[in-house]
């Protein structure tokens, strides 16, 4: 073995796995065709686009060709309701798929829900498409792994996303265990450094003493592994925030304005351990003050949305929340999560076909993969988890929104630290998905330049 072939088998990069497009419609815009016939030729593959970007029609034309390919089943798993959405775009599009509760059906694609995939056998599949794939961190631990075994037994498996990675890197990894490449562990000791744990911190602020939370398994990108981090990525997955970030106009997909209008509500009633409402520390105190001032935001929250009579969607986090939402809003249906996915689904087609003016419900539920840009209008209590929120508001500031849509945050002034910390996050997750698209397609430049051998003049007394 020479130098270079060592160095090659130290690359971390994953072969293709697939075949060239054997079917590549002409519905599909230029950059979908682009990505979808990546993906099919790489195999096993990620496709991690923005809301509205076409995930729908993108999958399905992949799970075509693999069909016509192995001539054996393609299964897609989605999230709650989403199942006949794309159902419905399949027929759009003259695609041949069926929903399956049950594990049933022989349709050559087949649509289910990931809370129903213990129904059905691998053994029944030769690929798998998982739609809104960075759901999976929502389930408990076996389910995540039973859908993560499911995928790993199958040659063919792809993953779509807009939040393959809302918080931080390391989350990337979960994904490329799902497609059969580096586990999260392994990619970890592989570019990652670990920072081992911070010590804690006590403060004085406003008469009070706070302490700061010990954060332990703290990694760090190797400075010198970026570049073949990056490379290792790109290797399996796509990043695009638009068709820009491609190389290709961007008409027809330019997004409205987003207004996001703040309210900051006053308790009615003082806090047991303080004189004056101060920000609430610690998970502890946040969720105190939400119980505290729950009748307070809500009645903002509806004030809001019963003016308008507008569809709007209002959400929540606690049952209690939602309850109160609904007894304020007199038009407003609520979905939560004692509810049967039947009703689950019937309510979201019913306020997706304009029969419920109000939706109430938490992001948990509904913040994934469904199309509400029928909707412009949005209230909002805020959290620590970013992707709740952007998710959240995706459903209806997407491609396809014609309209503004406004986003009406409500909070108390207790709250202004978890505010402040989805703000920070939110600022984060931008500009790690900007790099994340500039790195990848820096990559792809590298990968595409064509190396010639240098020659050396040997000295004469050699």
């Amino acid at each position: 073995m020479n130098y270079a072939d060592f160095l090659d088998s130290k690359r971390q990069l994953g072969g293709n796995h697939g075949f060239d497009p054997n079917w590549t419609p002409d519905f599909l815009y230029d950059f979908q065709t682009d990505l979808t016939a990546w993906a099919i030729r790489k195999g096993r593959a990620a496709i991690f686009a923005d809301c509205g970007l076409g995930k729908t029609p993108m999958q399905l034309v992949w799970a075509e060709n693999v069909v016509r390919h192995t001539s054996k089943r393609v299964l897609i798993l989605t999230p709650l309701a989403v199942s006949g959405q794309t159902k419905r775009e399949a027929e759009k599009f003259g695609i041949t798929a069926e929903v399956s509760r049950e594990g049933g059906g022989s349709a050559p694609i087949t649509i289910t829900n990931y809370e129903r995939l213990h129904y059905f056998s691998p053994s029944d599949f030769v690929g798998v498409v998982c739609d809104e794939s960075s759901i999976l961190k929502n389930f408990d631990g076996s389910t995540r792994k039973a859908i993560t075994e499911f995928a790993r037994l199958l040659p063919f498996r792809l993953l779509c996303t807009a939040t393959a990675a809302p918080n931080d890197y390391m989350e990337l990894g979960t994904s490329s265990e799902a497609l059969g490449y580096l586990g999260q562990k392994d990619m970890l000791t592989r570019f990652f450094t670990s920072k081992g744990a911070f010590m804690s911190r006590t403060g004085h602020t406003a008469g009070r003493f706070w302490n700061a939370q010990i954060r332990s398994g703290v990694y760090e990108l190797r400075g010198h592994a970026k570049r073949d981090f990056w490379r290792w990525i790109c290797s399996w997955a796509r990043a695009v925030r638009s068709p820009s970030d491609m190389g290709y106009e961007d008409n027809g997909f330019k997004l409205p304005e987003l207004v996001t209008r703040n309210h900051v509500v006053t308790a009615r009633t003082k806090r047991d351990d303080c004189l004056f409402d101060l920000p609430a520390v610690g998970l502890q105190e946040q969720r105190k003050e939400r119980r505290r001032t729950l009748n307070e935001r809500c009645e903002m929250a509806a004030s809001l949305v019963n003016k308008t009579g507008k569809p709007a969607v209002c959400w929540c986090h606690l049952n209690d929340e939602g309850d109160t939402l609904t007894r304020l809003i007199p038009d407003a249906v609520q979905v939560s999560g004692k509810d049967t996915d039947e009703f689950k689904e019937k309510a979201f087609e019913d306020f997706a076909a304009g029969r419920v003016r109000v939706l109430v419900t938490k992001p948990t539920i509904a913040g994934f993969g469904l199309n509400w840009q029928h909707c412009a209008h949005q209230t909002f209590f805020p959290s620590h988890s970013f992707e709740q929120w952007y998710q959240a508001v995706r459903r209806s500031w997407r491609f396809g929104q014609k309209r503004p849509v406004i986003v009406d945050v409500v909070t108390s002034e207790g709250e202004a630290d978890v505010l402040a910390n989805m703000q920070r996050k939110s600022d984060a997750a931008d500009a790690m998905f900007a790099n994340l698209v500039s790195l990848m397609h820096d990559s792809l430049r590298v990968d595409k330049v064509e190396y010639q051998e240098v020659k050396q003049e040997i000295p004469s007394w050699l």
